[in-house]
């Protein structure tokens, strides 16, 4: 079964500040680069979503999108939805993690 894929105001957001983080640090190719590969995974996740790794502190799965990235995720198994959560930029302090995901 394939799961919908429901973007939070906070993944979005977190979403567009990887996308400027990468366009001010290299290029508009590896801006171009970075989507390709999120909305790639985005499929692959929307087919298995147990891709991730679960977090029981957090109450959410984590899945590495790049070295520098990690998407982080809700699923709702019963009614087939996965609600993005956070797009983290792993360089990031993970205090400040833990802040956003509670």
């Amino acid at each position: 079964m394939i799961y919908s894929l429901i973007w939070a105001p906070s993944s979005d957001v977190s979403y567009f500040e990887e996308i400027d983080f990468i366009f001010r640090k290299w290029n508009n190719n590896e801006v171009q680069k970075f989507q390709d590969l999120v909305f790639e995974n985005l499929e692959r996740l929307s087919l298995n979503p147990n891709i991730g790794t679960y977090h029981e502190l957090l109450k959410s799965y984590s899945f590495v999108i790049s070295k520098q990235t990690t998407l982080y995720y809700i699923v709702d198994s019963e009614n087939y939805i996965i609600y993005l959560v956070l797009f983290w930029n792993n360089s990031k302090n993970p205090n400040d993690l833990l802040k956003l995901l509670k």
